[in-house]
């Protein structure tokens, strides 16, 4: 049953819930300036650092298949709170990390806890607020993840230059421990408890592969999501590449993320603009275009060495404004046919998402040389896998266009 809040009510359940969203951006992002440091200490190529990142990535991906169904059957707040123990510990595991085996294995449990807090804070939203309270809850957890990224690398570079790379996961252990208290206090309980709801993994599968046997939602769950990964190409090598090759310090670096970071935020924001005049479906055949083009002149450009820092960086802001247009644009689209099994799809959506993230992170970190080339040819073959998925099958024979067909299910 839906409640009433005050506005004092609202704004602490919005900063509870906001911060519960931020744990997974802040743990990605906020300790990418610590990578040289790391590799150093744990004496280890850079490379094998890049790859707790997907090992962080992959944790995500599989932990949202599963959060969906333990929210519904335990209600909300025992499965976040246990997920925020797993993090909080799997933090403790990594500052104390002697190798960079044991690290990545921490960062892959301490993903596992840390995406409890987006999917509990999603569904409690769902659950206590009226339809048009939602959608304004919603927008404002958005522009929280958006705007994490711009403070997490600065902040772990502040860190880093101070301490050393231990403190940047001692300080999230910390940081999600109040979070912790703060759920407790101040959530309330969401949806109660179904008995009724099924573990076994052959009903849970099962919702699951009905969701990816709608065309309209593979289609786009694949265009977005491979389009989508190029920015992990770029944080997997960032560190390495501006710090490493152009000689930046942490401080220099967090602000440079910052900028970067920019770009995603605005394009999304101009998002909104746009969609009063066009589609999703034309923004996302202009901007996959704008991308690939400009990921071809990433490329060359970097092959060629015609690039100093600041091109490099201007070139990398274009490119990454189109990442705002593409994310918002490709999940609406994904997500129209369903509106039954809109939970399963989303958590697919997420997890597929973050899976080809780390895949992505996982390749470029293969491929390390001491250049800003693996970066630059990640970013644009995502780019371009995006494009040619979305062409290919605009151009099978009898197939709906994604408009009349989104349409249709919106009707």
């Amino acid at each position: 049953m839906e409640k009433k809040y005050s506005k004092t009510e609202y704004f602490k359940i919005i900063l509870v819930l906001g911060a519960l969203c931020t744990i997974s951006p802040f743990s990605i992002d906020m300790y990418l300036p610590g990578f040289p440091e790391m590799a150093e200490t744990l004496n280890t190529p850079i490379s094998n650092i890049q790859l707790s990142l997907t090992a962080y990535l992959v944790g995500i991906a599989i932990g949202q298949l599963f959060y969906g169904p333990l929210l519904d059957k335990y209600g909300r707040k025992k499965p976040l709170y246990a997920g925020l123990a797993i993090y909080i510990l799997a933090s403790i595991g990594c500052a104390m990390s002697q190798s960079v085996e044991n690290l990545i294995f921490m960062r892959f449990l301490q993903a596992i806890g840390g995406c409890g807090g987006m999917v509990s804070a999603q569904a409690i939203v769902r659950d206590i607020f009226p339809v048009k309270k939602t959608a304004q809850a919603m927008s404002l957890l958005v522009l929280v993840i958006a705007v994490s990224p711009m403070i997490a690398p600065t902040l772990g570079g502040f860190i880093t230059s101070a301490y050393d790379w231990h403190w940047v996961f001692i300080i999230l252990a910390v940081l999600t421990a109040i979070i912790w208290v703060a759920t407790v206090v101040v959530l309330p309980e969401g949806a109660l408890p179904d008995r009724e709801v099924s573990l076994k993994p052959k009903k849970v599968w099962k919702s699951y592969i009905k969701v990816l046997e709608n065309r309209q939602f593979l289609v786009y769950m694949l265009a977005g999501g491979i389009a989508g990964a190029a920015p992990f190409a770029y944080i997997a090598s960032s560190a390495d590449v501006f710090m490493n090759l152009y000689g930046l310090t942490e401080h220099q670096f967090g602000w440079l993320f910052a900028i970067l970071a920019f770009a995603m935020i605005g394009s999304t924001q101009l998002n909104h603009i746009l969609l009063k005049k066009y589609t999703s479906q034309q923004i996302i055949n202009f901007s996959l275009h704008y991308q690939s083009v400009t990921g071809i002149v990433l490329v060359l450009g970097v092959f060629f060495n015609f690039f100093n820092l600041y091109t490099l960086i201007g070139t990398m802001f274009i490119f990454l404004t189109a990442h705002g247009l593409n994310g918002p644009n490709t999940t609406a689209l994904a997500m129209a046919p369903f509106s039954k099994n809109a939970g399963s799809a989303s958590a697919m959506l997420g997890s597929m998402r973050m899976a080809i993230g780390g895949i992505v992170t996982a390749i470029v970190s293969l491929f390390h040389a001491s250049s800003a080339f693996p970066m630059a040819a990640g970013m644009a073959i995502c780019a371009f896998g995006g494009f040619i998925i979305l062409k290919m099958d605009q151009k099978i024979p009898g197939t709906i266009s994604r408009e009349r067909k989104t349409e249709a299910f919106a009707s």
